[in-house]
C-alpha cells in the first residue's frame, strides 16, 4: 500500500468552465448542476470528465462521464492531472461534499479558484487510486444493472398490458387492445377499484422505520407504522399529478396522494397500469395548486374487460414484479454498503491490498 499526501485540489485536477448550451438537438448529453439537462449535437469535453455543479441549489454536485459531453455554464469540468485516476477523483469529490465550501448563502457558488485551494489528502499511488475506484465502481455497476433489469421487466409488463387492454386507435378513452372483445361492457373506473385520500403525517411525528412513506412525488422517507397493506397503488392528489406508483410492501400514503382502498373487478397490477394510461393531469380541479378529485377519476368511462382476463394478466405479471421487489432490496443493500465504504476508502481508514 502506498503513501498518502496532502495537497490542494489544484495539484491533482485541472478545472474548466462550462459554456451556454447549443440550441441544437442530438445525442450528446448536456450537463448542468442537476445532471443531464438534455442533448445536443456538439461537445466541449470528451473522454473522462468530472462535472461539478457551479451555482444554486445543486452547487457542488458531482457527475462522471466517459464520452463526449457538453458542460453548460451552470457547471464546471474537472480533469485529472498526470498520475491520477479520474474515477477515483470522482468518488473523492463526491465524498468531499463540495457544497460545504460554497461561497454565498442565498445564491451558493463554487469557483475554480475556490476548488483549486481546497486542501485534501489522497493516495500518491496511481494503482492504489485505481484499486479503490474499482471497488466502488463494481458496486455502482451492480446497482445500475439491477435498475436496468427492473426497467426492462416493467416495460415488458406494460407492453403486454397495452396489447391486451389498450386500443390501437389513438385518443380512444377506453381499454381494449388486441384481446378486446366487442361484448366488453361499458362502465366506469369505480367498477374496477376505488380511490381514497392518504393520511396526515407531519414531519415532526415521523419515526424512521420499516415502512415507506409515499407522497404525490413518490417515496419520501420511512415510518414505524403503516396504513395500507401491500401490494398498493398510489397517485398524486395535490401538487404533483400524473405519477403512479406500485408498492410491494406495507406503506403510509400521505394526504397529498390517493391510494386504491378497494379492488372490485380490478387487481393491483392491472389497476396500476390502467391508471398510467389515463390523463390524470387532465382531471386537475385546482387553480394555484393542482388537485385531483377522486370522484372525477371514479366516473371516467371505460370498457370493462372480463374478470378472467384481468386475473390472467395479474398472474402472468406478478412474478416479474416480485423479481423487481427483490432487485430493489438488493439495490438498497448495495447502496448502503457503497455509502459505508466511500468515506472509509477516501480517508484511508480502509486500505485496499494490491
Amino acid at each position: 500500500m502506498g503513501e498518502w499526501r496532502k495537497c490542494d485540489l489544484g495539484k491533482i485536477l485541472v478545472f474548466g468552465n462550462g459554456k451556454v448550451r447549443p440550441n441544437t438537438e442530438g445525442a450528446v448529453p448536456v450537463y448542468g448542476g442537476n445532471g443531464i439537462l438534455g442533448y445536443c449535437d456538439n461537445n466541449n469535453y470528451s473522454d473522462e470528465t468530472i462535472i461539478i455543479g457551479r451555482v444554486g441549489a445543486y452547487c457542488g454536485s458531482v457527475y462522471y462521464e466517459n464520452r463526449p459531453v457538453w458542460v453548460s455554464d451552470n457547471a464546471l469540468s474537472a480533469k485529472p492531472k498526470s498520475n491520477n485516476y479520474a474515477k477515483f477523483l470522482f468518488y473523492f469529490l463526491k465524498n468531499l461534499s463540495l457544497n460545504q465550501f460554497a461561497e454565498g448563502s442565498s445564491h451558493p457558488l463554487v469557483t475554480q479558484t475556490l476548488l483549486n485551494s481546497i486542501e485534501v489528502q489522497v493516495p500518491y499511488s496511481f494503482p492504489e487510486q485505481k484499486a479503490i475506484a474499482s471497488v466502488l465502481s463494481s458496486l455502482d455497476d451492480k446497482i445500475d444493472l439491477l435498475h436496468s433489469q427492473n426497467k426492462t421487466l416493467e416495460a415488458m409488463a406494460e407492453t403486454l398490458f397495452r396489447q391486451w387492454f389498450v386500443p390501437a386507435r389513438a385518443g380512444q378513452p377506453h381499454a381494449g387492445g388486441e384481446e378486446a372483445q366487442e361484448d366488453w361492457e361499458e362502465g366506469k373506473i369505480e367498477d374496477l377499484f376505488l380511490l381514497q385520500r392518504g393520511f396526515d403525517l407531519p414531519i415532526q411525528k415521523r419515526v424512521d422505520g420499516l415502512y415507506p412513506i409515499f407522497a404525490a412525488s413518490g417515496h419520501c422517507g420511512t415510518h414505524n407504522e403503516s396504513k395500507v397493506k401491500a401490494p398498493g397503488v398510489t397517485t398524486g392528489r395535490s401538487g404533483l399529478l400524473g405519477k403512479v406508483f406500485f408498492i410491494m410492501e406495507d406503506f403510509w400514503p400521505l394526504n397529498t396522494s390517493l391510494f386504491i382502498k378497494e379492488y372490485r373487478i380490478g387487481t393491483p397490477l392491472f389497476s396500476y397500469f390502467l391508471l398510467q394510461t389515463i390523463d390524470l393531469e387532465g382531471f386537475n380541479a385546482g387553480s394555484a395548486v393542482p388537485t385531483l378529485n377522486r370522484n372525477h377519476v371514479h366516473k371516467h368511462n371505460i370498457l370493462i374487460p372480463p374478470r378472467a382476463l384481468i386475473e390472467k394478466f395479474e398472474n402472468l405479471i406478478n412474478p416479474s414484479f416480485k423479481k423487481i421487489e427483490f432487485n430493489k432490496t438488493q439495490i438498497r443493500i448495495l447502496e448502503k454498503l457503497r455509502d459505508t465504504l466511500l468515506p472509509k476508502l477516501m480517508s484511508g481508514e480502509v486500505r485496499i491490498e494490491m
